[in-house]
């Protein structure tokens, strides 16, 4: 690092490559991570990502998602993020969102 000259490094940016939207063809073409957050004071809430892989489209969760749960179980709670992960890949196989 050269301090006594005054010129700082000079910074490059690289324009970012657009992905066109690709629907799902089928459920492998999804990626669904279900898991929970709380505390048994609290109960037990579903935390879940859905993400469309073809393209790398966020699905889940948006703004105004609801929450999942609370429930009284972890496993409950896992248990109900993974089911609404399905639904959100049935939805977006049937009417995919673009």
């Amino acid at each position: 690092m050269n301090r006594g000259s005054g010129k700082r490094p000079k910074l490059v940016f690289f324009p970012a490559r657009f992905i066109p939207p690709t629907p799902g063809l089928n459920k492998n073409d999804y990626e669904i991570y279900a898991t929970y957050y709380g505390s048994i004071a609290s109960g037990f809430f579903g935390k879940l990502k859905v993400i469309r892989k073809t393209d790398g489209k966020l699905l889940f969760p948006y703004d105004g998602a609801d929450t999942i749960g609370p429930f009284e179980t972890i496993e409950v709670a896992v248990r109900a993020a993974k089911a609404r992960g399905e639904e959100v890949v049935n939805g977006d196989l049937n009417f995919p969102e673009l």
